[in-house]
């Protein structure tokens, strides 16, 4: 096992790693931007180390400055966590060059599976179903109208190289294609420093249900069940559950062996998420993409299934087996997770930096959870994810975890900044999520139009 371990990231990510190394009796630092100086994970880690200014690209995503801090340090291990290094193979590899074990798979597998075409066109190797679409990338409107035009509108345009929900427009007739082309390129040029696109049928009505998998380096692979991710703003996730309402056991079991069969076809190592597409008119599933990292809402997996994701990344790196087999595997009860965020709904979402003046995160009683990097008289920085916490609950069913959710965002207490807290308990508390009867259009087109947040 790793003796110091050095996390590539901020907020309660880095917090949530801490904590799991700690329990693993490993030594931990801390890394962190001027702006994050006084943040709770440069307090909890053993050791933390400046490595620039505020600005994520002079800090964050310096690889030269990260592993600077790993080599001063005499970290054996980066944990990466999710966003900024996390999926990026050319600091994967620049770890595996210096002795540095990086806590995910290799540069090569990222590559792989990062480019969605190539992804597409691995899945289909491994008899995973893929969405219909175009066979390779787009690089120009006159070739996305005639693709556009053989899989039947509408239809959705994808930045090759793309991820959290950047180069990506829905497009229902064709009229609009060219202008919606030329804007998600522009885009996906911008964010990840590739334009080229690819095109897929709209699966509608449809749900977003990804598969937890863990894969270690004596090639055993092992899923961890579904998790829903249906509820979607902008195509960012704003709540996630486990299990899904909208399978069965039989097609739970499909699910499961198509994600173990897609990380088998690529020899996946650590922890990873298979995405799929559900087409609730058909019940056919289709993959979508493989996140190569930890995900966001990793802990509504953890409390149905009793395991410790980020442990199980850190021992799969430090080389040990998988602990047990998919037959080992049991999911009990249900549980959700609610993503607050210092941002105002009553002015479409505006992130809300600034200093938090009182605070009170809800945590008695069994199965709660509250993942966060905030305490009272902390001041949210302007330059990072709005993200600042994640309540999870867990239940015995879906009801009683929905009941508990209620609860624990009755109790939240945020003031000096906006959240959307109040926003979460109007959704976990509109009927039909409470029935289960949403899909991905359900928050962009039946619940936002109809709300009226009025004053967090």
């Amino acid at each position: 096992m790793f003796k110091k371990l050095l996390i590539a990231n901020r907020g309660e990510i880095a917090v949530r790693i801490i904590r799991a190394a700690r329990e693993l009796g490993i030594a931990t630092v801390a890394v962190y931007s001027e702006a994050d100086k006084e943040s709770l994970h440069t307090v909890l880690a053993d050791e933390a180390i400046c490595i620039g200014p505020a600005k994520s690209t002079d800090s964050y995503l310096n690889m030269n400055s990260v592993l600077s801090a790993a080599i001063v340090t005499g970290a054996e291990a980066i944990h990466p966590g999710f966003g900024f290094l996390s999926e990026n193979s050319k600091f994967a590899t620049m770890c595996e060059e210096m002795n540095i074990k990086f806590i995910g798979p290799s540069g090569q597998v990222m590559d792989k599976m990062g480019d969605k075409i190539n992804a597409r066109k691995e899945m289909i190797a491994a008899n995973v179903p893929v969405i219909p679409g175009s066979a390779g990338e787009i690089t120009s409107p006159e070739e996305a109208l005639r693709v556009a035009q053989e899989v039947g509108y509408p239809v959705m345009l994808k930045a090759s190289a793309g991820g959290g929900g950047k180069g990506i427009r829905k497009v229902k007739q064709e009229e609009d294609l060219v202008a919606a082309f030329e804007s998600a390129s522009q885009e996906a040029l911008a964010a990840f420093g590739n334009g080229a696109m690819y095109i897929e049928k709209v699966i509608y009505p449809a749900r977003h249900i990804e598969v937890q998998i863990l894969g270690d380096s004596y090639g055993n692979i092992i899923h961890l069940g579904e998790r829903d991710c249906s509820l979607q703003r902008n195509n960012q996730k704003v709540l996630e559950e486990s299990p899904s309402i909208a399978i069965g056991q039989t097609l739970r079991r499909q699910m499961g062996d198509a994600a173990v069969r897609a990380a088998q076809a690529v020899a996946y190592e650590n922890a990873g998420t298979i995405e799929f597409l559900l087409d609730e008119s058909t019940g056919q599933f289709y993959f979508m993409e493989m996140n190569t990292r930890v995900q966001v809402e990793h802990p509504v997996t953890e409390f149905v299934t009793g395991i410790d994701i980020v442990k199980e990344q850190i021992k799969i790196a430090a080389g040990q087996a998988l602990s047990l087999s998919q037959d080992e595997v049991t999911i009990t009860g249900h549980a959700i997770e609610c993503r607050i965020n210092a941002e105002n709904p009553a002015f479409n979402f505006a992130p809300s930096p600034g200093k938090i003046t009182d605070l009170y995160l809800p945590s008695g009683g069994v199965g709660l959870r509250v993942d966060s990097a905030v305490y009272q008289g902390y001041t949210i920085p302007p330059y990072y994810d709005s993200m600042i916490a994640k309540i999870i609950v867990h239940g015995e069913n879906r009801f009683d975890a929905l009941m508990k959710m209620q609860r624990a965002l009755y109790e939240l207490e945020i003031e000096g900044v906006m959240t959307n807290s109040h926003f979460q308990l109007d959704l976990i508390s509109d009927k039909r999520v409470i029935a289960g009867d949403y899909d991905t259009s359900f928050l962009m087109e039946a619940f936002l139009p109809a709300y009226h947040p009025g004053d967090e």
